[in-house]
């Protein structure tokens, strides 16, 4: 069987090929029901099932707690971005961390529901840093305090989730972990609330998972749409609207996925976690040894999912993609903010599609000396 080419697209992302061909296998008839996933009533019987194994799933994976709630929407996390204040904030303040791209669309759209106020930045020295929480200085009368715990664009990741407690800040820890959930285990304890899109490493487009403490429901803004209330979407069962059916159902065949996944002695997300850690020290080796590439990140924060990494010499960028897609290496253009290029090492990229781009790699240095 010819070998796919490796897609390091950022979002939508590469799916496990075994999900793919699963779905496929079961296009036209679930399980003998006669019908196709895309087809099934949201209430019905077969789809309610498919839905509630994904949430077993899903909390089993991550160790999910009790006390906190898991809820199937949509709009990602760019809708979060608004859904999250109208929620949580009960019009005051609320606390932001800019690290990126993504924490500085939140803040901005934070501003229409409630007053964010920035307690630390990395914007001086261009996102390649994560300012220490040592240093943070919590509003003393936030609601809650928000994280993008891995920027996707600029490739910044906190690898580990500061303790608010540990700051004398009792508000909750709110976190956008769209481009890195299900890659590492959460440390539920220091979280109130965590959102992302499933895009990335859990499924295709449409699908936005909400993981909230309980006792953050039933605090919406009376101007807060009901399909937003978090407390109406839990009270349903994810139900209260038609939600992204066929997208809980793929990300349910990429939890099954994520379950069967071995490393040694481990298996699941810890599995999962130890070949995303080799991937990118793979990568990343590469391009610090180079003379021809760089990577401006310090590498207590590099991110382990989104490499962005350029070009000494720009002029030559063009040829690097056109070569890249010639080999079957997809989707490596950086994002048009920043520039570069930037490799995404997602779930579902194997540790052979990270050694076909560091051969590349290499053997475009060479050509180019």
């Amino acid at each position: 069987m010819t070998q796919r080419p490796y897609n390091f697209s950022a979002g939508p992302a590469a799916m496990p090929e075994e999900v793919l061909q699963q779905a496929a296998a079961e296009m036209l008839d679930w399980h003998g029901s006669g019908m196709g996933v895309m087809e099934m009533s949201h209430r019905g019987k077969a789809f309610m099932s498919i839905a509630a194994q994904t949430e077993a799933d899903l909390r089993e994976l991550l160790a999910v707690p009790a006390n906190f709630r898991i809820l199937f929407m949509q709009g990602g996390g760019l809708a979060q971005n608004a859904i999250v204040p109208l929620n949580l904030s009960r019009g005051g303040v609320v606390d932001f961390v800019l690290t990126g791209s993504w924490s500085q669309k939140s803040a901005l759209q934070a501003r229409k529901y409630a007053t964010p106020t920035v307690i630390a930045s990395n914007e001086a020295d261009g996102h390649t840093t994560l300012p220490s929480p040592a240093h943070w200085q919590p509003s003393r009368d936030a609601q809650y305090l928000h994280i993008c715990s891995n920027e996707t664009i600029h490739g910044v990741e906190f690898h580990e989730l500061p303790d608010l407690k540990a700051l004398g800040c009792e508000a909750p820890l709110v976190i956008d972990f769209s481009s890195h959930v299900a890659s590492r285990p959460v440390d539920w304890s220091r979280v109130g609330l965590a959102f992302g899109g499933a895009q990335k490493n859990l499924g295709p487009a449409g699908l936005t998972l909400v993981v909230v403490r309980e006792d953050l429901l039933g605090h919406a803004l009376p101007i807060c749409p009901s399909a937003f209330d978090y407390q109406t979407v839990a009270d349903n069962s994810s139900m209260y609207n038609t939600p992204p059916t066929y997208s809980i159902y793929m990300a349910g065949l990429t939890l099954q996925w994520l379950k069967r996944q071995s490393e040694g002695a481990l298996s699941g997300i810890a599995a999962v976690e130890q070949r995303n850690i080799a991937k990118a020290a793979l990568l990343y080796d590469c391009i610090d040894r180079s003379q021809f590439y760089f990577n401006p990140v310090d590498k207590s924060c590099r991110s382990r999912m989104n490499v962005p990494f350029f070009l000494r010499d720009e002029s030559r960028n063009a040829a690097f993609l056109a070569g890249a897609q010639a080999r079957g290496l997809l989707q490596l253009k950086g994002h048009k903010s920043v520039g570069g290029m930037r490799a995404s090492l997602y779930n579902a990229m194997p540790l052979p599609g990270v050694q076909a781009l560091v051969d590349y790699l290499r053997d475009f240095e060479r050509q180019q000396a």
